[in-house]
């Protein structure tokens, strides 16, 4: 595990994380950090506490939308896959149905054929 130091509204925490993901921790601290100046900003000195769970409340807030999109996204691939299905399966018996057509004209066509040969070796030249 690596150790990364980061720095929310002027104090430092020592937290862990994988290895490789130190930026990734420190970039996301850095952002928390943002929102917690921005309430401080407005709201002054209101408590640590405080400060922490507004800038969580704000940050679920703007995740909430991306989730549901994801959600709403999800579903309608859900439809999409589910009509692909359905597609395939249909163009799947109608290739089948056109085989079968084609090898009954396919007949058909021999058999007149057939008949026409005879036709014309009968026929006196």
């Amino acid at each position: 595990m690596a150790q990364v130091t980061v720095t929310i509204d002027g104090k430092a925490y020592r937290m862990a994380c994988e290895e490789g993901q130190e930026e990734h921790l420190t970039d996301l601290a850095n952002r928390f950090d943002r929102y917690v100046l921005h309430l401080k900003s407005q709201f002054g000195e209101i408590g640590d506490l405080r400060l922490t769970v507004m800038a969580g409340i704000m940050i679920m807030d703007e995740v909430s939308e991306p989730t549901r999109r994801v959600s709403v996204l999800e579903g309608e691939l859900e439809n999409l896959r589910s009509n692909r299905d359905t597609v395939l399966a249909a163009s799947t018996r109608a290739d089948e149905t056109l085989a079968t057509v084609i090898d009954e004209v396919t007949t058909r066509i021999q058999g007149i054929t057939e008949k026409l040969l005879v036709r014309s070796s009968a026929e006196p030249n």
